[in-house]
């Protein structure tokens, strides 16, 4: 493999329009661009950023849109730029929004038409796309800027990834060129990504797995790729059928929509070599019923976090056997331990924080040095995420820090209950988390969507057959739907909220 971990960003896909540049690089509704198209819309692009909407380098350039082939050349025409990149969530509105485009102090916001009227007062606006004048139609302009080719700088903050806020406002983390290059070199190692493969990208490409971790690898190793709007079980089917589609990556909630999904057990699904799962814990009794399915198809547990870039570790498919509740080992640029919370390595097999070393990490989080210096202690950093390692070297997340409940004195760990949930034929969904009690400090809660007819005492009963008393819930709530990020991570904050005052 080509080390591509002192490049950047841009520079990865000039080197495929180098090596394949007729190949079709990307593929979104009825449009397609070759390699060689793909890169002289990155230097247009850069070229209308800097010249014609009058950016400098370092600028903040907000990225608030849905997926399209537009978003992709906004960010490498960003990085190719000098600029920072700044993807948002498309889902958010109110203050979310206005904290991270004001944290960032953003000089231009890329948008949809139809999320231009979310974006606060007093930031410049311009649409990406699907309107006059918009970012991608001045890109077609047949007398456009000339190419614009700034400076390589690998050491450049390329992008702001704010974290993704399940217990905090988000922090934006800077993230290099290189820090990113290297990821990518870890995750084309660790996921066997290769030129031939013909991926399909359907999560948001603001979340930094389905950008760092699939699209821009692919990018870097000449695959052809199609980016989706969403993950729509039919166009993904049909994509498979067709033979423009041999991987996929999704989060386990969209991995369940597919296996529940009524055509799923009648479509010709062979042609589908590689499964990409992360984002939240995969319930081992969902992957099994996967597999079962697609006994051909190999699983990949991918787990990292944003801050660096964000693979950190991956099960492969040959090591799932006897292991499918661990995420693997550290990819090739990462470094992780197990510690407790005065940075000790605690023994093999005892819970304790993972933290990292890696020149994949981020440079710190932008304009919080003191949540810097949280983070990043003694040269490692503080992941917050609960796991146990064992003597092969493999890591299993038990809970994150912040999750791990307190039932009267004793810890409980709310993924192993919620997998003895999963494997209830009444339970759709679960999650599970403390609430405030009287008596137990915390009482073990589960909010669970429903399959059917199913009651609190049944499922209750079940839990106690099955864990120890202490770790069965003490209450079952049922809910239509658990709130989520676009990412798939259940925001166990918002179900503290609702239910710990009641």
């Amino acid at each position: 493999m080509t080390a591509v971990r002192n490049q950047t960003v841009d520079g990865l896909v000039r080197d495929s329009a180098r090596r394949v540049p007729d190949r079709v690089a990307i593929r979104y509704r009825e449009r397609s661009w070759t390699y060689r198209e793909l890169d002289a819309a990155v230097s247009t692009g850069a070229a209308l950023l800097r010249q014609r909407y009058g950016l400098a380098a370092g600028d903040r350039v907000a990225a608030f849109a849905h997926n399209s082939d537009a978003y992709l050349i906004a960010f490498l025409a960003c990085a190719r730029a000098g600029l920072t990149h700044v993807p948002v969530n498309q889902n958010l509105t109110g203050e979310d929004l206005a904290h991270i485009l004001g944290d960032c102090a953003s000089a231009l916001v890329l948008t949809d038409p139809d999320l231009t009227e979310r974006v606060p007062d007093g930031h410049p606006v311009r649409a990406l796309r699907d309107a006059p004048g918009s970012f991608l139609s001045e890109l077609s302009e047949p007398a456009g800027p000339p190419a614009y080719e700034p400076a390589d700088d690998p050491d450049a903050v390329v992008q702001l990834l704010y974290t993704s806020g399940t217990t905090a406002l988000p922090k934006g983390a800077m993230m290099t060129h290189r820090a990113l290059a290297h990821e990518y070199e870890s995750a084309i190692e660790a996921l066997d990504l290769g030129e031939a493969d013909r991926p399909v990208h359907s999560l948001p490409l603001y979340h930094s797995a389905q950008m760092h971790v699939f699209l821009l690898p692919y990018l870097a190793v000449g695959a052809r790729n199609t980016i989706l709007d969403a993950p729509v079980a039919e166009e993904v089917f049909d994509l498979v059928e067709a033979g423009r589609a041999d991987s996929l990556f999704a989060p386990p909630t969209v991995w369940i929509a597919l296996a529940n999904h009524p055509q799923f057990g009648r479509r010709e699904l062979g042609a589908l070599r590689k499964a990409y799962y992360g984002a939240s814990v995969m319930p081992v009794p969902v992957l099994e019923r996967l597999r079962a399915r697609l006994p051909g198809l190999g699983f990949y547990n991918c787990f990292g976090q944003s801050e660096i870039g964000p693979l950190a570790t991956v099960l492969g498919p040959r090591e799932h056997e006897g292991r499918m509740e661990s995420c693997g080992r550290p990819v090739r640029h990462v470094e992780a331990r197990v510690v407790d919370e005065e940075g000790a390595d605690v023994p093999d097999g005892t819970p304790g924080e993972v933290v990292y070393r890696s020149p994949q990490l981020c440079l710190g989080y932008w304009n919080d040095p003191g949540a810097t210096r949280k983070a990043f202690r003694d040269g490692w950093f503080r992941s917050g995420d609960l796991a146990v390692r064992d003597a092969d070297g493999y890591f299993t997340v038990v809970d994150r820090v912040k999750d791990v409940i307190n039932s009267g004195g004793v810890l409980v760990a709310s993924r192993q209950v919620e997998d003895v949930l999963y494997t209830h034929p009444g339970v759709a969904e679960a999650a599970v988390v403390g609430l405030p009690d009287e008596r137990w400090i915390e009482a073990v809660t589960a909010v669970v969507v429903p399959r059917g007819e199913v009651t609190e005492a049944e499922l209750t009963a079940y839990a106690r057959e099955r864990l120890a008393h202490f770790k069965a819930p003490k209450r079952v709530l049922f809910v239509d739907a658990l709130p989520r990020n676009a990412s798939g991570k259940i925001l166990k904050r918002e179900l503290r909220d609702r239910f710990g005052t009641g």
